[in-house]
């Protein structure tokens, strides 16, 4: 039956909460990590280390289910029945998974049960309908010959998961790789696995062959190196920072040329001109700079705004973030929680110790709140006048921290725009619908969204230029392709 969110509160506070492998015939009993909530930083459960003996293990099931067609060679509409019944299973139990995102990842109740959670169904029921509506193409030959292109499922697929948002990332690698007909390893990230491992009993119990999507918990250090090590593995799609992202591909070198996806840091631009709707763009802007604590990729974390309207803009941002409440994620009046962990707390204070060194003006905000249990409490901030020489122009904060720039011309917006290493996202304000296209095409992002701050939705790619990654794409049906082989199957007349 499914638990209530009070339910998971309570087994939080009595440390009963855990998250192990699951893998056929799988028992626990190797070693074991403490999990704790950066909600007051106590101890909720505890995790499976996985080693790379249990991936192996985990890669010889995968590679056994895919080999035997249980999966691969099911019939797309018998594929799609069992996705949608576990999206039915999962909306049956949406308010436990929220709950255990919330105390794992201290991401707010609300955000959960309305957002991630909603999304994440959204996503599982999606790629359940796209199954059977994918088709191969007939080449323009002449007469003596046919050529057919067909996609295949590539094979056995590491799915390598952020923290951030741990049940709406394991929809976006894992559907998307069943669908297409392929054997999926998890590895969720050993601060955030609760909702994965969740999930996956209820995919098994849906009908997904348990060799065919399977949950090894533990360290990236050890279960997601060995992973991105195993000779019979056939990719890794992988979300996270980018100093992690050069460890796949260094992995997949030193070993079987496996295919890596990444999607990793960004430093997103949001850029105001003087004729947007100045009262209109506050919330979203805020949205993008502060939402889930500013521990989001795309997080608009970079304003670049014109001079002649940037106080006007500041006075707004400032009136509306007086409504935002910091406190505990289980409050459901609270829209900012804590930080995930205390060596990330520590790393978001470094900047804000540093802003004002580095010539930056505190403008709202600024302060730890301490008094809230862990510490790891961080108000929404933003400092202006930041140059584009600082660390907090050009480094990922991946905290509730904004970093005004000005402008005064159209040609020094993108720049300010383009100055970056990253290039996942962008936002971008003007009532001049020729601006906002020129503009849009001039920014180096993997999504622009124009008067309002979006990633698209389940239907559009998602993915970044540069230093934000490459090798596919997530969402769309860009996000079949990257698990699926291209096969030309020539006949001669």
């Amino acid at each position: 039956m499914p638990q209530s969110k009070e339910q998971i509160f309570e087994q939080a506070r009595a440390g009963a909460l855990w998250a192990g492998h699951l893998m056929p015939g799988h028992q626990a009993g190797g070693a074991r990590l403490d999990n704790t909530t950066p909600i007051d930083n106590s101890v909720i459960g505890g995790i499976e280390a996985g080693t790379a003996a249990d991936i192996d293990q985990a890669v010889r099931h995968a590679r056994a289910s895919f080999k035997s067609g249980e999966w691969s060679q099911l019939a797309p509409a018998e594929r799609k029945r069992i996705l949608l019944r576990w999206a039915d299973l999962m909306a049956e139990h949406l308010e436990e998974l929220a709950a255990l995102d919330c105390v794992d990842a201290g991401k707010p109740i609300t955000e959960c049960l309305n957002t991630d959670l909603p999304a994440t169904l959204d996503t599982f029921r999606w790629y359940a309908e796209a199954i059977d509506k994918c088709f191969g193409r007939i080449a323009p030959t002449g007469p003596d010959a046919l050529g057919l292109i067909v996609k295949e499922p590539i094979g056995v697929v590491g799915a390598v998961l952020p923290w951030n948002f741990p049940a709406q990332m394991y929809a976006w690698k894992v559907a998307p790789a069943l669908a297409a007909g392929n054997a999926v390893i998890v590895k969720p990230a050993e601060l955030t696995s609760l909702s994965a491992y969740r999930m996956t009993q209820l995919a098994h119990q849906a009908g997904v062959p348990e060799g065919t999507l399977q949950l090894v918990t533990g360290l990236g250090e050890e279960a997601g190196q060995a992973l991105g090590r195993h000779m019979d593995v056939d990719i890794v799609s992988f979300t996270g920072s980018t100093e992690v992202g050069r460890y796949f591909l260094k992995y997949s070198a030193e070993s079987n040329l496996k295919e890596i996806v990444l999607e990793c840091g960004g430093k997103s631009p949001q850029v105001i001109f003087e004729d947007a709707d100045l009262d209109g763009l506050a919330d979203h802007v805020l949205a993008a700079a502060f939402w889930n604590m500013g521990e989001n990729c795309s997080c608009g974390s970079r304003l670049i705004v014109q001079n002649s309207v940037k106080d006007a803009v500041l006075g707004r941002l400032r009136e509306r973030l007086s409504a935002w409440k910091v406190g505990l994620p289980t409050d459901e009046s609270v829209q900012i929680g804590p930080l995930v962990e205390r060596a990330h707390f520590e790393k978001v204070r470094g900047f804000l110790d540093g802003a004002e060194a580095e010539g930056a003006r505190l403008v709202h905000g600024g302060r730890v709140h301490s008094d809230l249990g862990s510490g790891w409490y961080v108000e929404p901030t933003i400092f202006d006048q930041v140059t584009a020489e600082s660390r907090l122009f050009r480094e990922e904060v991946f905290g509730p921290i904004l970093a005004v720039t000005p402008f005064d011309t159209e040609a020094q917006a993108i720049e300010l725009a383009n100055d970056s290493a990253y290039g996942l996202a962008a936002s971008l304000y003007t009532r001049d619908v020729a601006r906002a296209q020129r503009v849009a095409r001039a920014i180096q992002a993997g999504t622009v969204s124009i008067n309002g701050f979006s990633e698209g939705d389940i239907t559009t790619p998602f993915g970044g230029y540069k230093q934000s990654g490459f090798g596919g794409r997530d969402n769309g049906l860009e996000a079949l392709d990257q698990y699926q082989q291209t096969k030309t199957i020539w006949y001669v007349n």
